[in-house]
């Protein structure tokens, strides 16, 4: 019978991790496999907790929460070779999306844990930002630019609540858009863009809860998908969102796509977000530690 651990977030999607963890754990036990849990009640809990269970050595660690909570952990199961089962119960759940597990259901974590069972192991691409006062592995979407100034603008914001911040952030960054001065190289070559308004590095394909900034993208590649955003006005960045959102933004004139396996960027006022988490500022070099962690997915 398998050895596994389950790692919940409780917090998770605003509530669900707390219940997709007992639906995990039932549908473990009627596989006849008694788990062992961790409940992490907070990022550096869930970091704690996971590097106990990957010193355990077990079959497999199902983890329940978001990309976020995959951040906080990321760390400790990169070239562990313990298999990662990913029970989505965020409110974006991009890595899932990506991966084709079913993250908007309630029975998402009865098939989800059934790979733990009988799945099929998969290795999946990691990236690394190391900034210039600060570093962190990611695995979904480095942002630079404007996307990466509005979460930052959000996080600084304390009123109002919920979306409604998001979007007054949005506002604000708006009225103060200009385009940023990027030095680009890829793979020790200079690129052929530089200044813009925003650029993404996808191991994956969306960030934001579905958005394909990165349509092309394949975590299983070895290689990430670049999008620039080259200068451009308001009115014509409010007319590429619901491109953005439909990933047709790749034909417009002002996008460049291009693959690499290391990136260099600086600009002034630059700061990085991965995973919808803040990484640095000043510079990045991005690379991808490919096939670094092993996922298990249904057959």
């Amino acid at each position: 019978m398998p050895r596994i651990h389950v790692l919940g977030n409780p917090d998770a999607g605003r509530g669900k991790g707390a219940a997709r963890t007992d639906a995990a754990i039932a549908r473990l036990r009627s596989h006849g496999i008694d788990p062992v849990v961790h409940q992490g009640s907070s990022a550096a809990d869930s970091r704690r907790l996971a590097a106990e269970a990957v010193a355990a050595r077990p079959d497999a660690l199902v983890i329940v929460g978001g990309d976020g909570t995959l951040a906080t952990v990321v760390d400790v199961l990169t070239g562990s070779g313990v298999p990662l089962v990913l029970v989505p119960a965020g409110t974006g759940n991009d890595l899932a999306r990506s991966l084709g597990i079913p993250y908007d259901s309630a029975e998402s974590a009865a098939l989800a844990v059934d790979a733990a069972v009988a799945g099929s192991p998969h290795s999946l691409d990691v990236g690394e930002a190391i900034c210039t006062d600060a570093s962190a592995r990611f695995l979904t979407v480095a942002a630079l630019g404007f996307d990466a100034k509005v979460s930052e603008r959000t996080n600084l914001l304390r009123w109002p609540r919920g979306t409604a911040r998001y979007y007054l952030a949005l506002l604000i960054e708006l009225f103060r858009l200009a385009p940023m001065r990027f030095s680009l190289r890829i793979d020790g070559e200079d690129a052929r863009v530089s200044d813009g308004t925003l650029i993404a590095v996808g191991n994956i394909r969306s960030y934001g809860g579905g958005m394909p900034v990165c349509p092309g993208a394949d975590p299983h590649d070895g290689l990430f998908d670049i999008t620039h955003v080259g200068p451009v006005g308001r009115l014509k960045l409010l007319r590429l969102f619901p491109r953005l959102l439909r990933g047709t933004h790749v034909q417009l004139p002002e996008v460049t796509t291009m693959h690499g396996r290391e990136i260099e960027v600086s600009a002034p006022g630059l700061v990085v977000y991965a995973d919808g988490e803040r990484i640095g500022t000043g510079s990045a070099r991005i690379r991808v530690l490919p096939g670094a962690l092993t996922v298990l997915l249904p057959r």
